[in-house]
């Protein structure tokens, strides 16, 4: 077994990859629009998802390898039967340091005392608008005041709390402000992502009405010069903080994909298809290696390999699609 203290896991560029972003199911109980159809996808059948036993089996040898970090996702992740019990067996994993979840809040409120008491590090709520009528048109679904719910019990038990608003032209741009507000007498960080491409069709977002330097801008006309934060280089967000307000602002150009050069993330998809980079179209099936007869170190030497082949950034990733050029997967597939 490797000393996970150094990481095996080095790509192409010298970077080195220590987190790992698993989506556990493709579905989801809203419908955002930004994400997949209105009718939704066809969703994978229960054999095609990777099992507990599998996910436990792949982290204990990505923690052989240096991966410190996981970020469970969906789809919706707590649609996933006793996904809590998943949650118990990571934080055993030696070598994990840190556990984080991405959910839309829907289910997550009843949840929330147990996951302050296993330990959980850090939550992502995806919350696109403040207003609820606004929520449903985004979302389609009428869950406005079940999500909030969830963020106010994320900030009533001290837990870790992260907003994740995806910015979009006409539809929510106008609340931007009150979005960032939440963080004058909340200690939450409120983080606006550029609008990605990835809605499970076959329409990219070809103008960027709202790139990352469009919302600085905005938030800057507001509430005057904001106070760039130092962090973690290999953070895809750029952090802001307005002097006097509790919690702070991030902003992510996921499209603009400025952050590439100090990515330390891989992504294990809900078809358990290992991808490098989130533009890529995936670069591995992991499950067929982890239903075959091959041992835990022979995965190890095929994940040292694909990191190995790993893209400079996302641009070369989306330009080396071969087997499907354009970007019409679900986020709810790839992971979010």
């Amino acid at each position: 077994m490797r000393d996970s203290s150094k990481s095996a896991l080095i790509d192409p560029w010298n970077r080195t990859i220590d987190y790992l972003r698993i989506a556990v199911t493709d579905r989801c109980n809203l419908r955002c629009f930004y994400c997949m159809p209105a009718e939704g996808i066809d969703y994978l059948p229960k054999k095609e998802l990777l099992s507990y036993e599998e996910i436990i089996r792949l982290i204990e040898i990505f923690s052989s390898l240096g991966i410190k970090k996981i970020r469970l996702t969906g789809g919706e992740p707590f649609l996933r039967k006793d996904f809590m019990s998943l949650l118990e067996s990571i934080k055993r994993i030696t070598g994990i340091e840190a556990l984080h979840i991405t959910t839309n809040g829907v289910l997550t409120f009843q949840h929330l005392d147990q996951m302050k008491a296993i330990g959980i590090d850090g939550v992502n709520l995806s919350l696109d608008s403040l207003d609820k009528e606004n929520f449903h048109k985004i979302t389609r679904r009428d869950e406005f005041e079940t999500v909030m719910k969830t963020l106010n019990g994320l900030l009533e038990r001290g837990m870790n709390a992260k907003i994740n608003m995806v910015v979009m032209h006409g539809k929510n741009t106008h609340e931007v402000i009150d979005m960032a507000e939440l963080a004058v007498d909340k200690k939450v960080s409120v983080r606006f992502i550029e609008e990605m491409p990835f809605n499970g069709s076959n329409l990219s977002t070809s103008k960027q009405n709202w790139n990352h330097t469009r919302i600085l801008s905005e938030l800057n006309s507001h509430f005057g010069t904001l106070q760039k934060l130092n962090s973690d280089p290999s953070n895809p967000a750029t952090l802001y903080k307005v002097p006097g307000h509790i919690g702070n602002l991030g902003i992510i150009p996921a499209y603009s994909r400025t952050f590439c050069g100090a990515c330390n993330r891989i992504r294990l998809t809900a078809t358990g298809t290992i991808k490098n980079c989130l533009y890529d179209e995936g670069v591995l099936d992991v499950k067929e290696l982890l239903r075959s007869d091959r041992s835990d170190e022979d995965i190890r030497q095929v994940l040292i390999s694909t990191v190995q082949k790993r893209e400079k950034d996302g641009f070369a990733a989306e330009k080396n699609r071969k087997l499907d050029k354009s970007i019409s997967e679900s986020m709810s597939t790839i992971g979010g």
